[in-house]
């Protein structure tokens, strides 16, 4: 017959189990910060950045299979990232493809929205499409009927791409796609969220899939998003 453990036997036995158990959760975390969808379906893998990453090390993101960037130009009429410059120009210096997007607020006229865009983000061939961000997380409270949003997103993307050459690229959250039905309306490239799964919303294809939120990146500081382009 088996001896009765002792109390102390069974805390010990206990705090074990309980160091496993962190040590184990510890090493989940960590892969889930570095997770990515696979290379092999994936080749062509990059971030969406602003201000909010702080100073970035451009080389290091490129050594750390950062292959493009979509940087944060401006928001709203008169809003406009104050390391746009910097991060345009240290992608390009270290042989990152990158272009510039646009957080479209709802209570701004989008002429207004296009003009401040336009007036800060260059004109360059080798640039990747422009890009408007269209999502509730972080807009004004402001609720336009579909037929008015729709207007204004329509004088933003022409106003932008008269000026870019290039067709505007639409960044969908589900929400925003189920409440306006952006993708049936205005055809263009989709770039759509969806944490660790592929986006299964859209009228159409998704060109770019937003698929980590807060992955670990060598030469930035802190969480950022991560992208997958689909090739071809």
């Amino acid at each position: 017959m088996a001896a009765a453990r002792t109390p102390i036997a069974l805390l010990k036995r206990a705090l074990a189990i309980l160091a496993l158990v962190a040590v184990l959760a510890l090493v989940g975390w960590q892969w889930a910060l570095g997770w990515a969808p696979s290379r092999q379906a994936f080749p062509t893998q990059g971030i969406d950045v602003s201000h909010h990453q702080g100073p970035i090390d451009w080389a290091m993101a490129r050594a750390d299979g950062v292959d493009f960037a979509y940087i944060k130009a401006s928001e709203g009429g008169d809003l406009r990232d104050p390391r746009f410059a910097e991060n345009w120009a240290g992608a390009a210096g270290a042989d990152i493809r990158r272009g510039a997007y646009h957080f479209f607020t709802l209570c701004r006229a989008g002429a207004d929205q296009a003009t401040n865009f336009i007036a800060l983000v260059p004109r360059e061939a080798d640039a990747l499409p422009p890009a408007v961000d269209l999502e509730f997380g972080g807009n004004c409270a402001a609720r336009p009927d579909r037929k008015a949003l729709l207007k204004d997103i329509e004088t933003f993307i022409n106003m932008v791409e008269a000026h870019s050459e290039k067709p505007v690229v639409l960044y969908l959250t589900r929400e925003f796609e189920d409440a306006y039905r952006i993708s049936s309306a205005i055809d263009r490239p989709l770039w759509l969220r969806r944490m660790a799964l592929e986006p299964d919303y859209g009228s159409h294809p998704w060109l770019m899939w937003q698929a980590h939120a807060r992955r670990r990146v060598d030469g930035i500081d802190g969480p950022v998003d991560w992208n997958v382009l689909r090739d071809g």
